[in-house]
């Protein structure tokens, strides 16, 4: 059962992407690619599931792809909760883009590029998911997962770019402005919704795991020193660590 505070007739969800993988260490693109999660990566969920263990989640909701699956394990461990699978939390398929970079892609089309830089939803690139079909399977997905746990509080863990083109799609934002007005997701950070029937709140944006807050101390125990709710496991880096109020252009 629940113990986390949720509005009366409100869905939260919790959107996590997934620990990082080899590939986007070197910020390539993964796409369907089943890429495994790096030690860090692996470190990152455990992250997750320390918090997930005092956030009073009721489901956990997972991309079928296994570095997603494996990001939720210790979440499921910590509450005992079964993840459900949703295929239509899949990561967007990149075609020529799948394992390389955009630097290198830039040497061998650079028009394509070009245009995918401009308008990286209207011209994304040769061979890839239309990021407007994934943008609607993703927003269908998570109205399904809202109406399965009316006021309920669920953790879903999925992709950088599927999460954003959702995003997009959910709260009114054009999606050939993803990658300007949404920056890359961290990995295992979390981004919090607010859903209400057919009306969806952004509650907060790419905000890491929080430690659980220590137990309190018996009345003639010394006090605890106190925890620094700011400081982030080192595994988290710093380039990488963004909050909401992250800014710049996006490198993916």
């Amino acid at each position: 059962m629940s113990t986390g505070s949720t509005t009366a007739g409100s869905t939260t969800l919790f959107l996590a992407r997934h620990g990082e993988t080899v590939w986007h260490a070197e910020n390539r693109y993964a796409g369907v690619s089943d890429i495994s999660l790096t030690d860090r990566g692996t470190a990152q969920a455990s992250a997750l599931g320390a918090w997930a263990e005092y956030a009073g989640l009721d489901a956990i909701v997972t991309s079928p792809l296994s570095r997603a699956r494996r990001t939720a394990a210790p979440a499921a461990l910590a509450t005992g909760l079964s993840p459900v699978v949703e295929p239509d939390l899949v990561e967007l398929d990149f075609g020529i883009a799948e394992g390389r970079l955009l630097s290198e892609l830039e040497a061998t089309h650079p028009s394509e590029v070009a245009a995918f830089r401009l308008d990286p939803a209207g011209h994304p690139l040769p061979g890839g998911e239309n990021p407007d079909a994934a943008a609607g399977r993703g927003a269908a997905a998570l109205v399904r997962i809202a109406a399965v746990h009316p006021s309920q509080r669920v953790l879903v863990v999925a992709h950088n770019t599927l999460l954003r083109l959702t995003l997009c799609r959910l709260l009114g934002i054009p999606e050939r402005e993803y990658r300007r007005v949404l920056p890359g997701l961290v990995n295992c950070a979390l981004t919090e919704l607010r859903v209400t029937g057919d009306q969806v709140a952004l509650m907060s944006y790419n905000v890491p795991p929080l430690p659980a807050p220590p137990p309190a101390a018996a009345p003639d125990a010394p006090a605890a020193a106190p925890v620094n709710q700011g400081a982030r496991p080192e595994f988290w880096g710093s380039a990488d660590c963004a909050s909401s109020k992250r800014q710049g252009p996006p490198t993916r």
